[in-house]
C-alpha cells in the first residue's frame, strides 16, 4: 500500500520513529501522550514507535509522568545514555583532538594533543588522529556505547559530498582524501562495522553546533542564534559558515563561506591563496600577532597547543598592552568591513563569533560593529542603528569539535530505522 504523494507505510513508519526520537532527544524527559501531541499523532499511532525505540535501545523510560487527565499516569520517556555515540574529531593547524557524544549530548570522552601539523603530510597526521579515536572508542565501548557515525572538521575546503580536502593553506594539503588515511578506522565512507565517515569545513562544523548547543546548551537560558545567521571562526585562517532558515548554505561545490580570503584592502598583503589584501592577513592569528610586535613562529614555539597564542594575546589587551590594544582593534575593523558586504547580500540577522575569535571579543567588537553600522545598508531590527545583531559563541574554540561530534549522531536522528533493525528484525 501506499500513502499519498508515492510515500510508502514502511517510509512513514521510518520518519515517524525520527520524529519521535528527535522529540524525545530535543525536550525529555516527556511522556508519551506529550510526545504524541508535539508531533501530531494520537497516542494510539505513537504507542508502537515508543515501544520500537525502547527495544533498539535508543529511548528508556525514568519514571511516572506527572497525570494528564484521566487514566493512570504513565511512564516519561528519555533517550539513551547507552547505545550509539557520535565520534568527532578535528585536525587543527596545532593540535589534534577527538570526541564522543551520546544521544543526551553529553560528552563520554575526550582526548587531545599538541601537534605541529602545518605543513606535514596527511598520513603521520592521520595515523595520530586514528591513535586518539581509537582510545576515544575503547573508553566508551567500557561504558555500552557504540560508534555511529565519525565527522572529521578540517580547516579547509571540502568537495561536498566526499571525504577530499581540496585545499587547506594553512596544513598545506591539497587534493586529500582523508578516508584511506584512516583506514584502521574508516575504509572509504564506512568502516568496518559500517561506520559513516564525514568531512566537513570546521567553520560549518561550528556553525552546526551553535543550531544545536549554542542555546539552552549551557544551561543559562540564553537562546540559541536565529534560524539566519552567519557564523565566523578563526584561529590560525578565518572561516566562515551561513545559515538560512536552520540551513547551511554550501554553495554549488561546498565551499562558500571563504570570508578569510575576501579582500579587505584590494592592494594589501599578498596571501597565501595567491590573492592580496586578504582578511586573513589582517585578523588572522599571525598576522594580530605581528602587528602587536610578536613573532608568530616564536610565540608557537613558547606557547604551543590550541588557543595559547590567543590566551597570550588577551592577557597582554587586558594588561593594556597597546600594540596589542591596537592590532586588535585593526583585526575588528578589516572584519567588520569583510562582514559588510556579506551582511549586505545575505541580510542574516546575527553575526556570531565562534573559535578563537570569542576570546578576543572585548578588543575585537568595538571597531567590528562600528564598521557594520557605518556599511550597512539597512539595520537588522527596529532600533539598532545599522548592522545584525552581533554575538560571541558561548562554545568558544571546542564548536568545530562539539559540531563534529553531532554531526556524526545526526543520521541515527534522522533515521533511527536501521538502529532498531541492529537491534531486532522488525516487520515493515
Amino acid at each position: 500500500m501506499t500513502a499519498s504523494g508515492g510515500d510508502t507505510q514502511h517510509g512513514i513508519r521510518r520518519r515517524n520513529l525520527a520524529r519521535v526520537l528527535r522529540t524525545v532527544a530535543a525536550q525529555g524527559p516527556v511522556s508519551r501522550p506529550a510526545v504524541a501531541a508535539r508531533i501530531g499523532l494520537t497516542r494510539a499511532g505513537v504507542a508502537p514507535l515508543v515501544d520500537e525505540l525502547l527495544r533498539a535501545g535508543l529511548l528508556i523510560e525514568t519514571g511516572r509522568a506527572a497525570p494528564s487527565g484521566r487514566g493512570r499516569p504513565g511512564s516519561e520517556l528519555a533517550v539513551s545514555d547507552r547505545g550509539p555515540a557520535g565520534i568527532g574529531a578535528e585536525i587543527g593547524v596545532d593540535h589534534l583532538a577527538v570526541c564522543a557524544v551520546d544521544l543526551r549530548g553529553r560528552i563520554r570522552a575526550r582526548a587531545a594533543t599538541d601537534a605541529v601539523n602545518r605543513h606535514s603530510d596527511p598520513g603521520p597526521v592521520l595515523r595520530r588522529l586514528s591513535a586518539l579515536l581509537a582510545e576515544v572508542t575503547a573508553e566508551i565501548a567500557a561504558e555500552g556505547l557504540r560508534p555511529a557515525g565519525l565527522a572529521v572538521a578540517v580547516p579547509g575546503l571540502v568537495a561536498r559530498g566526499t571525504t577530499t580536502v581540496v585545499h587547506a593553506p594553512n596544513l598545506g594539503w591539497r587534493a586529500a582524501d582523508l578516508a584511506p588515511g584512516l583506514a584502521s578506522v574508516t575504509a572509504p565512507g564506512r568502516d568496518v562495522r559500517g561506520i559513516p565517515l564525514t568531512v566537513e569545513n570546521e567553520a560549518n562544523l561550528g556553525a552546526l553546533a551553535e543550531l544545536r548547543l549554542g542555546g539552552d546548551g549551557k544551561g543559562d537560558g540564553r537562546p540559541g542564534p536565529p534560524p539566519d545567521f552567519v557564523h565566523v571562526s578563526a584561529e590560525i585562517g578565518i572561516g566562515a559558515a551561513v545559515v538560512v532558515d536552520g540551513q547551511l548554505l554550501r554553495g554549488a561545490r561546498g565551499f562558500a563561506g571563504e570570508l578569510g580570503h575576501v579582500p579587505v584592502y584590494p592592494d594589501g598583503h599578498p596571501c597565501d591563496c595567491g590573492g592580496r589584501g586578504c582578511l586573513e592577513q589582517y585578523a588572522g592569528e599571525r598576522a594580530v600577532l605581528r602587528a602587536g610586535g610578536l613573532t608568530p613562529e616564536r610565540s608557537a614555539a613558547a606557547h604551543p597547543g590550541p588557543g595559547a597564542r590567543i590566551a597570550l594575546l588577551a592577557r597582554r589587551a587586558a594588561d593594556g598592552d597597546a600594540p596589542t590594544v591596537r592590532a586588535l582593534h585593526e583585526a575588528g575593523t578589516a572584519l567588520g568591513i569583510a562582514l559588510a558586504g556579506a551582511v549586505n547580500l545575505l541580510d542574516p540577522r546575527a553575526v556570531v563569533l565562534g573559535g578563537a575569535l570569542a576570546g578576543l571579543a572585548p578588543w575585537i567588537l568595538p571597531s567590528l560593529e562600528r564598521e557594520l553600522a557605518l556599511r550597512t545598508a539597512v539595520a537588522a531590527d527596529p532600533g539598532r542603528a545599522g548592522g545584525p545583531l552581533v554575538t560571541v559563541s558561548r562554545l568558544g574554540a571546542d564548536g568545530p569539535l562539539l559540531g563534529a561530534a553531532h554531526a556524526a549522531l545526526q543520521a541515527v536522528l534522522d533515521d533511527p530505522f536501521a538502529s532498531c533493525a541492529s537491534a531486532h528484525s522488525p516487520r515493515s
